[in-house]
């Protein structure tokens, strides 16, 4: 029988409890603010601590153990665990409990910026990966496997490889060529699959846990109906230090884990597992049923995967090809009710529902005003991103140990070529840093800056008046 273990214990708790002198504050809904209450009021009874029979994340023995046993098995997988603290967590714990001080990590270089927060946590040597690009979209792609040759011949001490598979956009690479190499120099293969938690569904794409990996970290609450923070992490190797993976876990989490954010992990297993093949059928002939509609209109077009790449079929990124970015065609879209994933400089991305779309008819309707509305720009005059010139390989300029013992000052970014960042810069959404800490600032940089800000993106780690924070090591 199907079952929820944890979502089961919490319903039976809320029965039972008629006296709540324990925390949270709300004790059961009964304190609350009354202006919200009838909104809430359904969920806080399950909104509890560990409590007897509720079992402790930390230390799990009884329903939630059982629920995380349940997600490897559906997975197949060794093991997996519950995070309510985000695949940010994820990715901590698993460079921390891979890696030591000054280990060299190859890591491609468009990760999320959790991934830089963890190897600087773990006082790594990063060396980043440069990603092939995708010309016609202007997004990066994964990492080429010579690429992680090249990089091992020249720091042939490596102990592992982080990956980011597959990207924001859900442009997917096959990682088995790329973990069998690593593996062979004894290295340990980890891959940030934030956007992958449905993969493994008939026809999706495969995950990278069944393709070498050795850690995988998933999203859960991105496109599975888990509560935002929700998320998995999976081991499926002999190579990974459990011990020291718990140990990192506790360190990187709250020690008051959210059980409404557990139940959430919980029951996104077993909406999984209650897919059937018809459904997921009707949700991959709408996927591109959509993409169809949108190719068809006037100045919209849909970004196909390239060669060597397989497209997560829930994600649809849209470009125009008139003189408006991706930013503006996003405002439009927001104007019709239609709140997108992400806009960049070209693209604008969708994040289809995992089931299906009731609505099509309205939303086509939608899309054809917008598509209508483009009719008064320009066609765009394309120029092409070239990674020409760019090392495939390349290091931060400071070491995370040398940073530490530096001061730090304010400086512009537009005269701050030379500098070395000592914050991130990074557009938000996606979180992929334009300069990383550590990173020398260059004139291509705050091109790219100048560009993107000018066409809407949004930043953090900068100022509104363009003040960046670089490394006083003059």
């Amino acid at each position: 029988m199907k079952h929820a273990p944890l979502y089961e214990a919490l319903i039976n708790h809320s029965r039972t409890n008629k006296w709540s002198f324990h925390v949270p504050g709300h004790k059961n809904g009964l304190i609350f603010e009354e202006k919200a209450r009838a909104h809430f009021q359904s969920v806080l009874p399950l909104d509890v601590t560990e409590l007897s029979g509720l079992d402790d994340l930390h230390h799990p023995e009884g329903v939630i153990l059982e629920a995380q046993q349940l997600l490897a098995s559906y997975y197949k997988v060794k093991q997996s665990f519950f995070l309510v603290n985000g695949s940010t967590c994820g990715n901590h714990a698993m460079i921390l409990s891979s890696f030591i001080d000054d280990d060299i990590v190859l890591v491609q270089r468009n990760c999320h910026k959790s991934v830089l927060n963890g190897l600087e946590l773990a006082g790594v040597t990063p060396v980043f990966l440069h990603t092939e690009m995708d010309e016609e979209g202007g997004y990066p792609l994964g990492v080429h496997l010579e690429t992680v040759k090249q990089a091992v011949e020249e720091y042939p001490n490596v102990k592992g490889i982080i990956l980011t598979n597959p990207t924001y956009y859900g442009m997917q690479q096959d990682i088995q060529e790329i973990a069998d190499f690593i593996h062979s120099v004894g290295g340990v293969v980890l891959v940030d699959e934030a956007h992958g938690a449905h993969f493994g569904l008939k026809d999706m794409p495969i995950s990278s846990i069944h393709k070498g990996a050795d850690i995988v970290v998933q999203s859960a609450h991105k496109t599975l109906p888990a509560l935002t923070m929700g998320a998995y992490l999976h081991v499926n190797s002999e190579r990974v230090d459990i011990h020291r993976l718990k140990h990192a876990l506790q360190v990187v989490q709250s020690s008051s884990p959210s059980y409404l954010i557990l139940a959430s992990l919980d029951l996104s297993r077993l909406f999984l597992e209650n897919l059937n093949d018809d459904v997921i059928k009707r949700i991959l002939s709408q996927s591109e049923e959509l993409r169809k509609y949108i190719d068809s209109l006037p100045y919209l077009k849909v970004m196909k995967a390239p060669i060597r790449y397989q497209l997560d079929p829930l994600k649809i990124t849209v470009q125009s090809d008139r003189e408006i970015s991706g930013y503006e065609l996003q405002e439009l879209f927001e104007k019709e009710g239609l709140f997108t994933e992400l806009a960049d400089d070209r693209n604008v991305l969708f994040v289809l529902p995992l089931g299906p779309l009731n609505d099509m008819k309205d939303l086509q309707k939608v899309l054809e005003q917008i598509s209508a509305q483009l009719a008064r720009y320009d066609t765009r005059q394309r120029t092409n991103q070239s990674l020409k010139g760019l090392s495939p390989v390349s290091r931060l300029s400071l070491s995370y140990r040398e940073m530490k013992s530096l001061q730090v000052k304010p400086q512009s970014i537009m005269d701050s070529e030379g500098k070395i960042a000592a914050e991130a810069v990074i557009p938000y959404p996606p979180g992929i840093p334009l300069i990383a800490k550590g990173e020398q600032i260059t004139s291509k940089h705050i091109d790219e800056y100048s560009t993107l800000k000018k066409k809407g993106a949004r930043f953090q780690g900068i100022t509104e008046d363009h003040v960046i924070y670089v490394f006083d090591h003059t």
